[in-house]
C-alpha cells in the first residue's frame, strides 16, 4: 500500500469558493451554475451523482452558495452542506422552480458549467430571465490549472502507485498468449493494490498499437508485438495517467529506432518545461524531434494535456495555445509514433511545472522493456 493519503480541509474549499466569487465579481458575472462535475467537486468536495435528477451548485457573486439536490441524495452531500445551503426536492416537485426561487433580482450574466445536461440548461433558461448565459469553463480553468501542495501530493501518490504496479507487472510473467483485456486487468489489479481507486486503461497490441485511443480488448498478444499500456486511476479524486510501451520478444531495428525517437522527444519536452514557456512550445519541441527523424506525419496528437480531477483537463499542450506555463501546472508529456497496420510507441509521464523547471510525478523505467 502507498503512504497515507492527505485529505483536503474545509478551509481549502472555503477559500476556493471565495476565490470563485472574486472572479465572478471581476468578470461581472452574477451567478455560477455547476452540475455534477470535477468543477463542483473542486469547489465543495461533493461528488454529485449524474442522472436525470438535477443536482446543481449555485454560486452568487456575493452571499452564500446553494446546493439543489434530489431528496433521496441529500444524505450524500456530507461536509459540503457546511459550505452551501442545501435545498432538496422531492420527485413530485420541480427542481427548476427551486433554482428560480434562489436566483433573485434580474441577473445580467450567468456562467454555466460545461458538464450540465442541455435538457436542464434549456429548462433553466426558460425559467430565469438573464441578460446572457456564458460558459463557465474559462472561469473555472483559471482556478483549477495551478495545483496547490495537497493536490500535487495526491497526484504524486497516484503516479507512484502506477510506478510500483508497473515494476510488479513487468516481473509478473509472460503476456504472450493473453488477450489485451487479460493483460490490462493484471496491470489494473496491481495498481489498485497500491491504494488507487477504480482504475481505467488501454492495452493495444501489434497493429492495434497504431491507434492512439484504441478501444478493443480481444486480440491475443503474440511474440513480435509492440504493446502499449496507457492507464491510471484516482487517489483522493486526482488521477494518474502513464503510458509505457513494451515489446514481446526481440524487436527489429526499426522498432528500436522509433522507440528511441519517442524517448528522445519525451525527454526534450520534459527539459523544456519552465514557468513562462507557452504551452504550444512543448508540442513544438516534441514534434521537431519526431519530424526531424522522419516520422512527423505519424505523430497524430498533441504532446500533452492537463491532469488533475479529470484525466484530460486544461492546459492543453497543443499548437495554438500560447498560455504560459505557471508553477503548479500538472500535465502529461506523451509523444508517440504510430505506423498504421504495424505498431505504435508512446511514452507518457505526468509532469508538474516548478520554479526550477519540470518534475516528473512518476519515475518507472522509460527504457525499452522486452517481455515474453
Amino acid at each position: 500500500m502507498s503512504t497515507s493519503v492527505p485529505t483536503i480541509p474545509r478551509s481549502t474549499y472555503e477559500d476556493r469558493l471565495h476565490r470563485v466569487q472574486q472572479t465572478l465579481a471581476e468578470q461581472s458575472i452574477d451567478w455560477l451554475f455547476l452540475g455534477p462535475s470535477a468543477d463542483l467537486f473542486y469547489l465543495t468536495g461533493f461528488d454529485a451523482h449524474v442522472s436525470e435528477r438535477l443536482n446543481l451548485l449555485i454560486v452568487p457573486q456575493s452571499g452564500d452558495p446553494s446546493l439543489v439536490v434530489p431528496m433521496l441524495e441529500a444524505p450524500n452531500v456530507g461536509e459540503a452542506g457546511q459550505l452551501a445551503s442545501v435545498v432538496s426536492w422531492a420527485d413530485h416537485q420541480s427542481p427548476i422552480a427551486k433554482v428560480a426561487g434562489i436566483v433573485t433580482g434580474e441577473p445580467g450574466r450567468i456562467a454555466v458549467g460545461n458538464h450540465l445536461y442541455s435538457a436542464f440548461l434549456i429548462r433553466l433558461q426558460n425559467a430565469i430571465s438573464a441578460g446572457s448565459w456564458i460558459e463557465a469553463g474559462p472561469l473555472m480553468r483559471t482556478l483549477r490549472m495551478a495545483k496547490d501542495a495537497i493536490e500535487i501530493e495526491l497526484l504524486e501518490i497516484a503516479g507512484r502507485n502506477n510506478d510500483v504496479a508497473w515494476e510488479a507487472f513487468i516481473k509478473a510473467g509472460p503476456i504472450s498468449g493473453l488477450t489485451e483485456r487479460q493483460a490490462l486487468d493484471r496491470l489494473l489489479a496491481l495498481t489498485e493494490e497500491q491504494g488507487t481507486g477504480k482504475s481505467w486503461g488501454i492495452c493495444a497490441s501489434g497493429p492495434n498499437a497504431a491507434a492512439p485511443h484504441y478501444s478493443g480488448d480481444n486480440r491475443v498478444i503474440r511474440p513480435g508485438d509492440s504493446v502499449i499500456f496507457d492507464w491510471g486511476g484516482p487517489v483522493g479524486g486526482y488521477y494518474s495517467d502513464v503510458t509505457r510501451t513494451v515489446h514481446v520478444g526481440e524487436p527489429d531495428e526499426e522498432f528500436r529506432k522509433v522507440y528511441d525517437i519517442v524517448l528522445e522527444a519525451n525527454q526534450a519536452t520534459f527539459e523544456a518545461v519552465k514557468p513562462g514557456v507557452p504551452c504550444q512550445e512543448l508540442d513544438r519541441v516534441a514534434r521537431k524531434v519526431i519530424t526531424d527523424a522522419g516520422y512527423g506525419e505519424a505523430f497524430l496528437h498533441r504532446v500533452g494535456h492537463g491532469l488533475g480531477l479529470e484525466v484530460h483537463e486544461e492546459p492543453y499542450l497543443v499548437e495554438g495555445n500560447d498560455l504560459p506555463l505557471a508553477e503548479g501546472f500538472v500535465f502529461s508529456d506523451e509523444p508517440g509514433i504510430y505506423l498504421e497496420g504495424r505498431f505504435g510507441v508512446r511514452i507518457e509521464d505526468a509532469v508538474v511545472c516548478t520554479a526550477d523547471g519540470g518534475r516528473r510525478l512518476n519515475e518507472s523505467t522509460r527504457e525499452l522493456v522486452i517481455m515474453e
